[in-house]
């Protein structure tokens, strides 16, 4: 038993660490990478108070109980962070259930580039049959496996690249204005694309940023300058537009938080579900990595994760009406929040992490 609570004490100071650690706003890795896995540690900690009070109740311990009761504090923080994410907060976008015009459909999907199951990709394009399909990590390798798409999507733009950071982007839909950016790093290319549809034009921004992984890039400070750039052109934009892609951050953490702020976009996660698109190969290591943001002149008709394509990411589609613009659910910055994102900005365009 001595043995068997010295590793509780070690387990639940370790656990306790990592729901610290994302509180810290530095972009050093070790206290941006927490910020992922927080249904995982809501559970890990549910399960460690449980089993504090299962053996050790009756225990007249000062250090026993202030862990049980830092617990049951961190608890509560990862319940209000996740809750957003489930179905007992409010919704951010509308739903139509039986929509009357014509609908918008999307696939967004992480192939990952080493990956050779180019037909799976393919049979879950033909059947979601999306006017605009977004495929990011794509090699050369890939775009020749899907060029058969163009006889479908007759509009695309094509970005291979070597370096996990390609991007191809085909359409149903006439094309009217491409542009194509390296916002923060050369090797890394965004695109804004303007679309035809229902009679209008509606603004897509792809994008997908490195992680605050080691092997990767150390810090979030490139990733949150892209994500928060693209934040700022979306409000700016008056018509219907989305953000779209493999944002590398998941849907609950500041950042994002900050960007929903900045861009005055909408999650339609919020009050749905996580819909964890990562990681596809390990079912207890899941989170929300790939998204969309709209503008609020949507509203959502269906929302899936699709199945898998033998990459490490589920594809992730979406069906949108347009409508007129609701922005009651919207979130705006104050001087704070754009103070912060103007710094962060700044910060990766002169590569100084903060």
């Amino acid at each position: 038993m001595r043995f068997f609570k010295i590793t509780l004490y070690l387990f639940s100071f370790l656990v306790i660490l990592t729901v610290l650690l994302p509180l810290i706003k530095k972009d050093y890795w070790v206290f941006r990478v927490f910020d992922y896995p927080r249904l995982q540690k809501f559970v890990i900690v549910g399960s460690l108070i449980a089993i504090w009070l299962l053996f050790f109740r009756n225990t007249k311990l000062v250090l026993d109980w202030g862990i049980i009761i830092f617990l049951a504090l961190t608890f509560l923080h990862l319940f209000y962070v996740i809750l957003p994410f489930t179905f007992l907060s409010k919704t951010m976008i509308d739903r139509v259930k039986a929509p009357n015009q014509e609908t918008l459909n999307l696939l967004v999907s992480n192939i990952y580039q080493y990956n050779k199951s180019y037909s799976k990709l393919i049979t879950v394009i033909k059947k979601r049959n999306p006017d605009v399909v977004f495929l990011v990590e794509t090699d050369q390798k890939w775009l020749d496996a899907v060029i058969e798409l163009r006889e479908e999507y007759p509009y695309y733009i094509e970005i291979p690249k070597e370096n996990t950071y390609g991007l191809l982007f085909y359409s149903k839909l006439p094309i009217k204005k491409t542009q194509i950016n390296y916002l923060i790093d050369n090797e890394i290319p965004s695109i804004i694309v303007d679309l035809e549809f229902d009679s209008q034009i509606v603004r897509i921004y792809g994008l997908h940023p490195t992680p605050p992984v080691p092997q990767e890039n150390k810090f979030s400070t490139e990733r949150d300058a892209e994500i928060l750039m693209v934040g700022k052109m979306a409000k700016d934009y008056e018509d219907p537009c989305l953000v779209i892609g493999d944002m590398n951050d998941v849907a609950w953490s500041y950042t994002t938080k900050l960007f929903l702020k900045t861009s005055e976009l909408m999650d339609p996660r919020r009050g749905r579900g996580m819909y964890s698109t990562f990681n596809a190969k390990k079912w207890l290591l899941r989170w929300p990595l790939d998204h969309y943001f709209l503008s609020s002149h949507f509203r959502l008709v269906s929302m899936n994760v699709e199945k898998s394509i033998d990459s490490d990411h589920f594809p992730i589609s979406i069906s949108l009406i347009i409508s007129k613009k609701d922005e009651s659910d919207k979130m705006t910055a104050d001087e704070e929040d754009k103070a912060l994102a103007n710094k962060k900005i700044n910060a990766g365009i002169n590569g100084e992490p903060l």
